[in-house]
């Protein structure tokens, strides 16, 4: 397993792999055979930043057994999603503040993302993991009250596109499966979220090759694989969210009233 992340050390923005608590530095594409140069940083001296700049950032929904029971909807027979705008993308350790046209409900979702690491069109399932760089930590923030605000349109694109509503990261990990892990959040210290990845409707692979037959994924850009039970609502002044997946890594923001 390798663990990428990208950063900001003084001026200059770089990336590279983490190895204990320093960052190994490579140099070239990360997406096309980077290469160590020998230099290493301790993770203390930097900046991390999203571990990519992503063209686009789909956004599942109703993706959860259990959460479409809870909720009483019926399962999907395809892939339901959305586009997050990429301006919504922060980094791991940002904090996150209210927008100030919306005085609403604001939630956490606590999720799997998917890293694509080739342009990807039409691919099959069984060729999915070709494509897929690795996976990451998502905290999928969303100002609740305005979806169903209009009765004649569902506003899914503005309750989850504000600035910094897609934190995402510390890191990218590499040759993992993902299906074994578990998806926790953790809201002021208390546990709100942990459900098991493997009760996701559509798998990671399926989700690529789903959705590379409606568009065509560029490398770097995240898929949100939708989240389960336990969303809930950031009520305090200072809301610290943690959002946990062994084996991938621990994401940490801040989002304040």
């Amino acid at each position: 397993m390798t663990k990428w992340v990208r950063f900001r050390h003084q001026s200059a923005v770089g990336f590279g792999s983490l190895g204990g608590d320093r960052i190994i530095v490579h140099t070239g594409d990360l997406f096309d055979a980077p290469t160590a140069n020998g230099h290493t940083l301790a993770l203390g001296d930097v900046q991390l930043l999203p571990p990519v700049t992503p063209s686009k950032v789909i956004a599942l929904w109703n993706n959860f057994h259990a959460l479409a029971a809870k909720i009483n909807m019926p399962e999907p027979p395809e892939p339901l999603y959305l586009l997050k705008a990429p301006t919504s993308v922060t980094s791991p350790g940002a904090v996150v503040k209210r927008p100030q046209s919306y005085d609403g409900k604001v939630v956490y979702e606590g999720e799997l993302g998917i890293v694509i690491g080739k342009t990807c069109t039409n691919v099959s399932a069984e060729e999915a993991d070709a494509f897929i760089l690795g996976y990451t930590c998502v905290n999928d923030i969303t100002a609740a009250d305005i979806l169903h605000k209009d009765k004649t349109f569902p506003q899914w694109a503005r309750a989850k596109g504000f600035d910094d509503f897609c934190p995402f990261g510390p890191a990218i990990a590499t040759d993992v499966d993902p299906s074994a892990l578990t998806v926790r959040t953790i809201l002021n210290g208390d546990e709100r979220q942990s459900y098991p990845i493997a009760d996701m409707i559509f798998t990671a692979q399926e989700l690529v090759s789903r959705i590379s037959h409606d568009m065509t994924l560029l490398p770097g850009d995240l898929i949100a694989c939708g989240t389960s039970v336990g969303v809930g609502t950031m009520k305090d002044a200072v809301n610290r969210v943690t959002v946990a997946i062994d084996g991938i890594g621990e994401l940490h923001n801040e989002y304040r009233n």
